[in-house]
C-alpha cells in the first residue's frame, strides 16, 4: 500500500465511523471529508506522507495558511475541528499515537448574535407562498414547520408521514447523533400540514411511488436540505425583502421568541435538541438586546432627549 493509498484508507474508516457510529448527515459527512482532503493536500505540499507524521507546527502552520487564505475564522474553527475528530478516531483505532491538533488553540471567535425575525415579520413571509398551488402550500408548511419546533433544516427533511402527528400537535424528529426527541406543532402549523396533505402532497407526488417522507419536490421525490435552502432564497430574491434570512433564522426566531415569552432556558435547549445549555444561552444574548432596545424606546430618561425643556425652572 502506497502513502497515498493509506491516506485514503483512513479516511474511509473516518466516514464509515461518522456515518455508522455518530450518524452524521450526509451534509455534515461530506463537510468533514473535504476538510480533511484539504488538509491532505496541504500535507502533501510540506512532504508530509502520512496523519501520524503530523506534529503540533503543522498544525499551526496549516492555520496559518488558511488565514493567508482569507478564511473566517469561524470557517478556520470548523476545520480545526475536523482535524481534531479524525485524529481522535485514529488514536483511538490506534493509528497513530498523540493528536497533534489537541494542543492547537481555535480562533478566538467575534462575538456574533444569531439574526432573528419579530413576529410581523415572521407573518409577511409565511404570507408569500400562493396557498393555491402544491408548492405554495408546500413552501408555506415549510415555513410554518421550522418555525413552529425549531427544528433543523436536516431535521426537517427527514421527517415521515409516521413522526407528525396534526390532531395531537407533536412530531418525533431525529436529531444529531441519532438522538429522537419529540417537538410541538402549533395550531397555525397543523392548519397548514392538513391541507399539504390533503390536497399539495399527492398532487406533487403525482402517482410516484410512495416513499414516506413528508416533504416532497415538484417531480414527488424526497426534498433535500439544500432544496429547502433554495425555496426560502427564492422568495428573499423574488419579493426583494431587505431581511437576512435563510432556513437556520426560523430556527433562531423560535428560540428568540419562547424566551421572549417567557420559556425557561432549560426548555428552550431540549425543544432544540440542544446538549450543553452554554449553546442554548446565546438566545439570552439576544433577548437581552431586545429588552434593552424597548427600554430605550420607551423609557423616558433611558437615553438623552432634547425634549423641550431643558430649560424648564
Amino acid at each position: 500500500m502506497d502513502i497515498s493509498q493509506q491516506n485514503s484508507a483512513e479516511i474511509a474508516m473516518f466516514t464509515r465511523y461518522l456515518q455508522v457510529e455518530k450518524n452524521a448527515s450526509p451534509h455534515t459527512v461530506k463537510q468533514y471529508v473535504a476538510d480533511i482532503r484539504e488538509f491532505v493536500a496541504f500535507m502533501e505540499q510540506h512532504q508530509i506522507t502520512v496523519f501520524a507524521a503530523v506534529s503540533y507546527l503543522h498544525g499551526r502552520s496549516f492555520l496559518a495558511h488558511l488565514a493567508k487564505k482569507g478564511l473566517s475564522r469561524r470557517s478556520i474553527a470548523r476545520k480545526l475541528s475536523s482535524l481534531r475528530s479524525l485524529y481522535r478516531f485514529l488514536l483511538r483505532e490506534g493509528q497513530l499515537e498523540q493528536n497533534p491538533f489537541q494542543l492547537v488553540s481555535t480562533p478566538k471567535m467575534e462575538k456574533k448574535l444569531p439574526t432573528f425575525l419579530y413576529p410581523q415579520e415572521v407573518q409577511a413571509f409565511f404570507d408569500l407562498p400562493d396557498m393555491s398551488t402544491p408548492l405554495g402550500v408546500r413552501d408555506r408548511l415549510i415555513f410554518e414547520l421550522l418555525y413552529a419546533s425549531g427544528i433543523r433544516v436536516t431535521e426537517l427533511v427527514t421527517l415521515s408521514l409516521d413522526s407528525i402527528n396534526p390532531s395531537m400537535g407533536v412530531a418525533l424528529v431525529y436529531g444529531k447523533g441519532a438522538k429522537e426527541r419529540y417537538v410541538p406543532v402549533g395550531s397555525y402549523a397543523c392548519d397548514v400540514l392538513r391541507q399539504y396533505l390533503e390536497y399539495g402532497r399527492q398532487k406533487l407526488l403525482a402517482g410516484n411511488k410512495e416513499h414516506g417522507y413528508l416533504l416532497v419536490n415538484y417531480r414527488g421525490e424526497p426534498l433535500s436540505d439544500r432544496s429547502v435552502r433554495r425555496v426560502v432564497d427564492k422568495y428573499v430574491e423574488t419579493y426583494a425583502l431587505h431581511l437576512h434570512v435563510s432556513p437556520h433564522t426560523f430556527r433562531h426566531t423560535f428560540a428568540t421568541h419562547m424566551l421572549n415569552g417567557g420559556a425557561d432556558l432549560r426548555t428552550v435547549q431540549e425543544l432544540l435538541g440542544h446538549v450543553n445549555v452554554s449553546t442554548t444561552q446565546v438566545y439570552t444574548h439576544v433577548t437581552k438586546e431586545r429588552l434593552r432596545h424597548v427600554y430605550d424606546t420607551a423609557h423616558p430618561r433611558a437615553t438623552t432627549r432634547d425634549t423641550g425643556s431643558a430649560n424648564r425652572n
